[in-house]
């Protein structure tokens, strides 16, 4: 929620109620705001993807164009990590995005041993899953993007 544009143009506000309150309003809204991942009918993990024009500029260099969808974050329960469910939940992050006219994925990972923004997923990860490296933003931030088969 951190880098969304509320529907007053301004970027979400920062303290955590008020992003609950952004974020349902977006639902209710019908913008699109990301996926649920489900095990047997349970929700346990949520992604961020939507259309690029629907976040702020202090995302990345980048600036919003036809066919661009952000990928922001990720959250996966902690009983469900290290099951291969990111990949599985990039995939079908990517396979939504393809379906809704997306023709390239830019998304904003850290290394590794990052300290922070570990909820934008982590480099190797997207360079596994073909993302290639474009830019940097910050001292962790990297930005990748990946063209999608539409």
């Amino acid at each position: 929620m951190v880098w969304r544009i509320c529907a007053d143009g301004a970027s979400a506000p920062p303290q955590a109620g008020d992003r609950r309150a952004a974020m349902a309003g977006l639902v209710q809204d019908g913008q699109q705001v990301g996926i649920l991942g489900y095990d047997a009918g349970t929700p346990v993990a949520w992604c961020s993807i939507a259309p690029r024009s629907l976040f702020g500029t202090s995302l990345s260099n980048s600036q919003p164009e036809p066919g661009l969808w952000s990928l922001t974050c990720f959250f996966i329960r902690a009983d469900h990590r290290k099951q291969s469910g990111f990949a599985a939940l990039l995939g079908a992050a990517e396979s939504f995005a393809t379906k809704a006219g997306a023709t390239t994925i830019e998304a904003y990972p850290v290394a590794a041993d990052s300290p922070s923004y570990r909820f934008s997923g982590y480099l190797p990860a997207f360079e596994a899953a073909g993302y290639a490296l474009i830019d940097t933003v910050g001292m962790r931030r990297h930005v990748v993007r990946k063209l999608l088969a539409v």
